[in-house]
């Protein structure tokens, strides 16, 4: 069963914010003109409840509104995220969304081409996953032969020269949208998730970085608007099981 730290979260600060509105407009007014002290287990539910709310409240808020905290589990973004990065997705770049419920409610801005966005696996809602928006609602993607087309256009790439390539896989600058970021391919011609796709209206078309290494698009389909989280825009730790942060990762903006 999946941890829903989201609810987790929402439950528990309107349990304490009760408790406290109910002290403040009732309880606690009550007592004072009976004069009888409220009994030792209320005044500690009372205490407790003060005391973590506000946090509780605060908490809630960040995370909901504005900046949630995501750890790359593999290495299907390489590489642009390595395994064991984490990272700060913004939360109010496409739109403010109620807690739990993901029901949008404010408009603040639309995906582009190009940007790397943590999104609700489809198939199984529980499931984060990270990957890069190639495809807008609309576009005819192709992808063959490691060649990489948007609505008949080729996105060209060229040998980084610049960057040691990973272990025996070439690295590559790829230039999509506004973003200019790295990619890696297979030294030998390789026809993973070969095919053309037509992304319907109010979706999107994700592909990984490390793309003959990557579930997306290609394999579990266009991602629906209303499952996207945020975009992943800075990287505050790199720890990978018991080795030692890699502090020149720390603060790296994400392209």
């Amino acid at each position: 069963m999946d941890f829903n730290l989201a609810l987790l979260l929402t439950v528990l600060t309107a349990v304490s914010g009760a408790v406290v509105a109910f002290n403040y407009f009732y309880y606690g007014k009550r007592a004072a003109e009976s004069q009888v002290e409220p009994s030792r287990v209320m005044a500690t539910v009372i205490e407790y409840a003060r005391s973590f709310f506000p946090v509780l409240l605060f908490v809630l808020i960040i995370r909901s509104f504005i900046f949630e905290p995501f750890r790359i589990p593999s290495g299907s973004m390489m590489p642009t995220l390595l395994t064991g990065d984490f990272i700060f997705v913004k939360k109010f770049s496409y739109g403010l969304r109620l807690p739990v419920l993901e029901t949008k409610f404010l408009e603040t801005g639309e995906p582009q081409r190009g940007d790397v966005v943590v999104f609700r696996l489809p198939s199984d809602p529980g499931i984060n996953y990270i990957k890069r928006i190639i495809g807008l609602p609309g576009d005819e993607i192709v992808y063959h032969g490691q060649r990489l087309f948007v609505n008949g256009d080729l996105i060209a790439n060229m040998p980084d020269s610049e960057t040691p390539h990973n272990g025996n896989v070439p690295q590559y600058t790829e230039i999509l949208g506004e973003r200019k970021h790295d990619i890696l391919l297979e030294k030998r011609s390789s026809n993973m998730g070969d095919g053309s796709y037509t992304v319907p209206e109010g979706h999107y078309f994700m592909m990984g970085d490390n793309r003959d290494h990557s579930r997306d698009s290609r394999f579990i389909g266009a991602v629906p608007e209303t499952h996207l989280v945020g975009e992943a825009v800075l990287i505050w730790m790199h720890m990978d099981g018991l080795e030692w942060p890699d502090w020149g990762r720390i603060g790296t903006g994400i392209q």
